[in-house]
């Protein structure tokens, strides 16, 4: 009896987001106007989140990620330090060229199933991919939305951009990794063995995923817009998959709930600044008076806040008016606005809501059989998004 209730409680906490959301409509607390304009800022990610997830779940069925996971357990040679740390360079070099929703939805995959092929601990692994999803799209535009929205704001080019990020990105990165080893360290000893792989079932399916995948990757790195390159490389699999296994074409591929609690959650953040958080955030940003590094602190601090405690778009959104209120920010409103992108980025990794890269490593992860309950991802986070955001901003302030 008490199983089945919980499952029930727990659908229906699955829906409180949705029906909030269309409470604020009915009640005209969120204009239908603001409504529009939220739905059409958002419609090009919430397009990238279905269908990069079909991607991800007709490439695993597939075989594509236990297949590439063969290849890192060889690289490793046997040495379990030795795979982690080729985890955390792919998923770094992921991240900075490609994106980070794409080593969240691309990558995770691949390095659970290299855990639990070899019968190592996935937590390690997974943590690597979420984290560095996030603290290493710092450095170029492509990484980040934000970071794209911060490019629109200053009018800058790449290379100005990765030329006043580049400290705080490498800097993110290295105490990422010192913080991850420091608590996954005595699941990161020994060796493991090698298993020869066995034959794919569809070498087809199995060529046209990897190729899938990889030109989804080159286009997002070429500059074609993430909704459309996951779109075709979507609408190639599912060709190829209604020719070989249609059954494997089910509506478990859309992730329906997902889409609709993201949603949900960009129109309570509207109408949330519609009646006073807006303000509020602008009162705790404050003024941008100074460029020493305890004014920076604080604002990659309310960052980081706002982030965790709404999503880290629309974090931004609300609070660059404030830190950066020129239309071209000069050099202090500059520095306040990349400061305000490395609490948005590197910031969001104690609420599974804080960016929408940790919720889609968290579908990947459940696709995969792995619970992380919520208070280990809380505790953790807290423990790196303190040195790393603090650290990131001095190296900020000491280039700048």
């Amino acid at each position: 009896m008490l199983r089945p209730a919980l499952g029930v409680a727990r659908s229906a906490r699955g829906w409180l987001l949705p029906v909030a959301a269309v409470a604020v409509l009915l009640t005209g607390t969120l204009p239908a106007g603001d409504a529009r304009a939220v739905v059409v800022r958002i419609w090009p990610v919430m397009a990238f989140l279905l269908a990069v997830t079909v991607v991800a779940e007709l490439a695993d069925a597939a075989g594509l990620f236990e297949a590439a996971a063969g290849i890192a357990a060889r690289a490793g040679r046997g040495r379990v330090p030795v795979l982690w740390l080729l985890v955390v360079v792919l998923a770094t070099i992921t991240t900075t060229l490609l994106s980070l929703d794409t080593t969240a939805v691309l990558l995770t995959p691949v390095v659970l199933a290299l855990a639990q092929r070899l019968g190592l601990p996935p937590l390690p692994f997974a943590l690597a991919t979420a984290w560095l999803a996030n603290t290493g799209s710092l450095l170029l535009p492509v990484s980040n939305l934000t970071n794209l929205l911060a490019v629109e704001r200053t009018g800058w080019s790449a290379n100005t951009w990765a030329g006043r990020m580049w400290a705080p990105a490498l800097v993110a990165v290295l105490v990422t990794v010192a913080v991850l080893w420091l608590l996954t360290r005595r699941h990161l000893r020994g060796r493991y063995a090698l298993e020869p792989a066995g034959p794919a079932d569809h070498r087809g399916l199995l060529t046209l995923a990897g190729v899938a995948c990889l030109g989804l990757g080159i286009a997002v790195g070429a500059g074609v817009p993430p909704w459309v390159a996951a779109g075709v490389a979507a609408l190639v699999l599912v060709a190829a998959f209604v020719r070989a296994e249609p059954a494997r074409l089910t509506r478990e591929l859309l992730p329906g709930r997902l889409v609709l609690n993201t949603v949900a959650v960009f129109l309570l953040v509207a109408a949330a600044e519609r009646h006073g958080l807006a303000g509020l955030l602008h009162r705790a940003a404050g003024t941008p008076t100074g460029t020493g590094l305890l004014d920076l602190l604080r604002t990659a601090g309310v960052g980081t806040l706002a982030a965790n405690g709404l999503n880290n778009l629309p974090a931004y959104l609300a609070l660059e008016p404030a830190v950066a209120p020129a239309a071209v920010p000069g050099a202090g409103g500059a520095a306040h606005l990349l400061a305000l992108v490395i609490g948005v980025n590197a910031g969001p990794l104690v609420t599974p809501w804080g960016s929408l890269a940790t919720l889609l490593w968290l579908e990947r992860c459940r696709a995969r059989g792995v619970d992380v309950p919520p208070w280990r991802l809380a505790g953790y986070g807290v423990l790196l998004v303190v040195p790393v955001v603090v650290a990131a901003t001095a190296a900020l302030y000491l280039t700048g």
